[in-house]
């Protein structure tokens, strides 16, 4: 779990994780988002120090699970399905919960940022098998 691949794949990730989220919904999804939202929950300006510490920590994560469900065999095509498998998940599945629960976005906004999961976590997961495969011990 704390193997160097693992660490620096991490590191790596959350790299990634941080910058490629500010280009994604920061950026370029930005407003599109804000005409599919119902509420303005975004704090101004936003704690950067902890969404550091939360890209750090799911970096971590997917890293962590990635180099269990690769076992051994790394590829950026298996990373990033792997990772848009978690951006389903994080995206589609708990977005539609969001839009039955709360008054966050209608659901276009949801389905649409669900999708944007998909290709965060798929280039992430991209990344982080990326990682692994250049630090994997040679046989």
């Amino acid at each position: 779990m704390f193997s160097k691949s693992n660490l620096l794949a991490t590191l790596v990730g959350a790299v990634v994780m941080f910058f490629l989220g500010y280009l994604i919904w920061g950026i370029a999804a930005a407003d599109f988002l804000e005409q599919h939202s119902i509420v303005n929950v975004m704090k101004d300006p936003p704690d950067m120090a902890m969404i550091a510490l939360g890209n750090l920590v799911g970096a971590f994560i997917v890293s962590t699970l990635y180099s269990k469900w690769a076992r051994g065999h790394h590829s950026m095509g298996h990373g990033f399905q792997f990772g848009a498998w978690i951006g389903a998940l994080l995206g589609i599945a708990v977005g539609l919960i969001w839009y039955a629960t709360a008054n966050f976005m209608d659901l276009t906004g949801h389905l649409a940022s669900g999708i944007l999961d998909i290709i965060y976590y798929g280039i992430v997961g991209a990344v982080i098998a990326l990682v692994y495969q250049k630090t994997a011990t040679k046989e």
